[in-house]
């Protein structure tokens, strides 16, 4: 089981689009893929069509548990409409956590421990974070084996990754263990210089971490997300489906190159 977190302390910047998308890609591949939400404000769930105020129980409910076993976590998974997607949702009650039990030992390694009760049902584990550092992001970051960081391709979006690095290498500091990270440009317009600079900038300050190619703006996007699918089962052929699939076969590489 592969589990990668999509993170970044900027919101906009096409976490969410970035982790259904890459999904929706390895679901066409006759991959097992779990999706879970650790975002408050439950764009994820949403983008699926649940409403995170409805569900009976959700990611909130894992920090519960008192003993995590297969079962117990398995009681938290939503089976979605698209073949071999499912998903533990978010609910608003997380951004509750870091108040109630933030200082409870062992809190930022629960959501590790309860996928290793899972590592024999999925190939795949996407994990959707919240834009603030805290026990949420803390507990993605522990579980991953690859940390995703989207990247609007605009200098605004530069400080935000400066802030996800030294995040990063705070976390590296205290749990001593290298994250590996991915710099993903997305958002990008061939058209205008801000895209261009942006994209050359990050090439030139992440050369060993960036991705070398960039996600395009795509209306597909936003019209995929109205109809609750994820883009790849959309609109296939799209341009920005396209630079998913070529990140994918990237990613993928690396995995192999990993293991």
């Amino acid at each position: 089981m592969i589990v990668w977190s999509i993170a970044n302390q900027k919101g906009g910047v096409g976490k969410t689009t970035t982790t259904i998308t890459l999904a929706g890609l390895l679901c066409q591949q006759g991959k097992r893929v779990l999706l879970v939400d650790t975002d408050p404000h439950a764009s994820l769930t949403t983008y699926l069509g649940y409403d995170s105020d409805d569900m009976d129980k959700n990611l909130f409910d894992l920090f519960q548990i008192e003993k995590l076993t297969q079962q117990s976590v398995q009681s938290l998974i939503i089976n979605s409409e698209i073949g071999g997607l499912d998903i533990i949702p978010a609910h608003m009650s997380l951004a509750t956590l870091d108040r109630v039990m933030g200082n409870r030992s062992g809190m930022g390694l629960i959501l590790k421990k309860a996928l290793l009760e899972l590592k024999h049902i999925y190939d795949y584990v996407l994990i959707d974070c919240p834009p603030i550092l805290g026990v949420m992001m803390v507990n993605a970051l522990a579980a991953s084996d690859r940390i995703l960081i989207p990247v609007q391709t605009e200098f605004l979006a530069m400080k935000g990754l400066e802030r996800m690095i030294r995040t990063l290498a705070i976390m590296q500091r205290s749990r001593s263990r290298e994250f590996k990270v991915t710099i993903v440009p997305t958002m990008y317009d061939k058209r205008t210089k801000a895209s261009l600079l942006t994209l050359n900038q990050l090439k030139k300050d992440y050369p060993d971490q960036v991705w070398s190619s960039a996600v395009p703006i795509d209306t597909k996007f936003r019209d995929a997300s109205l109809k609750r699918l994820p883009a790849s089962h959309f609109a296939s052929g799209s341009r920005g489906v396209f630079a998913y699939k070529q990140l994918l076969i990237y990613l993928e590489r690396l995995a192999i190159d990993e293991s």
